[in-house]
């Protein structure tokens, strides 16, 4: 038997979050469709970052990407921590 503790259900449920948010950045097909749920926290970086995208895993993790002619490129998983 398997059990999971707090720490090891969190991570479960953190890389489950990112996958579906991943799928959701894969079936956009404008930017706009990634302003919903409110939860994604979408919005566009600037400084360094400036010409990507984010959309929010929890308050740690944020996939990062770049916008070109409907797909998203340059796709990476950042921990703003």
């Amino acid at each position: 038997m398997c059990r999971l503790n707090n720490a090891g259900l969190t991570l479960v449920v953190s890389q489950m979050r990112a996958f579906a948010k991943l799928n959701a950045i894969d079936a956009a097909i404008h930017l706009k469709d990634l302003r919903l749920p409110p939860s994604n926290r979408f919005e566009a970086l600037k400084g360094e970052r400036k010409g990507q995208y984010s959309i929010r895993i929890n308050d740690r993790w944020r996939i990062c990407f770049e916008w070109y002619s409907g797909n998203a490129e340059q796709v990476e998983i950042v921990d703003y921590h």
